[in-house]
């Protein structure tokens, strides 16, 4: 095996490992992927997101940020806001009528709302930073010449992990075909997003 392809093997495998845990962004994609609401605009916003991403941390950008430690407390404060309000209105659903399905009169609005709340959710949280600009962006630097082949593999694991999960997730519609499942599935991205929502607030 060639140089290059054990560097892009290995960007590859670490990549995936950071990606593939229960986290917001994850939660959210899932729950897009089973509602089939802007699964392709929410895919296409996480990966390319951890590309460039990656890209600033394998060009050095993590060194950079190093020196305002501020500014990760200041996402930190922001994003633990953000993820609390999101995981309110996560609850309220549990609790109110609705079942999580869209009607066709809700989809333009839903697919903006979609987005914005996926960008929020990428660059709001400082645990991205931390896994792409520092972690990856430090182990890409070990590889020497070979860091952006590294790099490479990181953000095509990145790209086929949102793939499979958003619309992978379609297959459990029929598992959710009643409101007491959706309420479950809610509850569960509740419980998700306050508990991060706290942890990144009081770790700020």
């Amino acid at each position: 095996m060639s140089n290059a392809l054990t560097a892009a093997v290995a960007g590859f495998g670490t990549g995936l490992s950071l990606i593939v845990a229960i986290g917001a962004q994850n939660a959210f994609v899932l729950r897009q992927g089973i509602r089939r609401d802007a699964v392709l605009a929410v895919v296409g916003i996480c990966a390319l997101s951890d590309a460039l991403l990656i890209c600033l941390g394998v060009g050095g950008v993590g060194a950079v940020v190093v020196a305002w430690p501020g500014a990760l407390t200041a996402v930190g404060l922001i994003g633990g806001a953000f993820l609390l309000g999101y995981g309110v209105l996560a609850a309220r659903r549990v609790l109110g009528p609705g079942t999580g399905l869209r009607t066709e009169g809700e989809a333009a609005g839903s697919r903006r709302q979609a987005v914005l709340t996926c960008l929020a959710m990428t660059w709001l949280n400082p645990h991205v930073y931390l896994d792409t600009v520092f972690l990856l962006g430090s182990l890409a630097a070990d590889r020497g010449a070979l860091r952006w082949t590294f790099g490479l593999g990181a953000a095509v694991a990145s790209l086929c992990w949102f793939t499979a999960l958003g619309f992978g997730a379609r297959l459990l519609g029929r598992f959710l075909a009643k409101p007491s499942a959706w309420r479950v599935l809610d509850g569960l991205v509740a419980a998700t997003m306050i508990a991060l929502g706290i942890t990144l607030v009081a770790g700020s």
